[in-house]
């Protein structure tokens, strides 16, 4: 019988969609203060993907990827989804949400990513949060899975999420920082 070892920590990656370009800076803060500071910010990416989203938003949604530099334990996704779910009730006006936060975990086999909904390929974790493999990572580069939605099956959220893997590798081979 093999015996349990502690997980590696992972990369913490957060798509944000909003249809307020003037929220962002002041979604990065909430973010920082929450989960620390990024090692990477994206770039606005239109979201013309799904239309689910425009009657409750507004349009345009634009997507933005924030990823932590301090890795976390994998444990805490569920935790760490509520937490931003609670962020999000913050930019609520007249009961519609302005900002959508999908956290994930990032490391050099997958993206796992948080959500409230349930399916078959989603694990539930605890406080109905579920986690969903998103995509794996073989062959040099992500792959999406049949439930994969169609922006991350995208060349451009993958290369995003190639250049935050990079980030995890080079941090996996750091030492950790001392604590005094």
């Amino acid at each position: 019988m093999a015996e349990p070892e502690a997980f590696a920590p992972h990369k913490l990656v957060i798509g944000v969609l909003s249809s307020r370009p003037s929220a962002w800076e002041r979604v990065c803060s909430d973010l920082e203060g929450l989960f620390g500071p990024p090692d990477h910010l994206s770039e606005a990416i239109p979201f013309t993907f799904t239309h689910y989203y425009d009657r409750e938003m507004g349009t345009p949604i634009q997507r933005r990827f924030y990823s932590c530099r301090d890795l976390v334990d994998p444990e805490r996704l569920a935790a760490i989804k509520l937490r931003t779910n609670a962020l999000e009730g913050r930019y609520r006006e007249a009961g519609s949400r302005r900002v959508n936060l999908d956290p994930g975990l990032l490391c050099l086999s997958r993206l796992v990513l948080a959500t409230t909904k349930e399916g078959a390929h989603r694990i539930p974790l605890r406080s109905g949060i579920y986690a969903e493999v998103t995509l794996i990572f073989e062959k040099g580069d992500f792959r999406p899975l049949p439930w994969t939605y169609p922006d991350y099956r995208s060349e451009r959220y993958r290369g995003i999420l190639r250049e935050i893997r990079a980030l995890y590798k080079a941090a996996m081979h750091q030492p950790p920082p001392s604590r005094h």
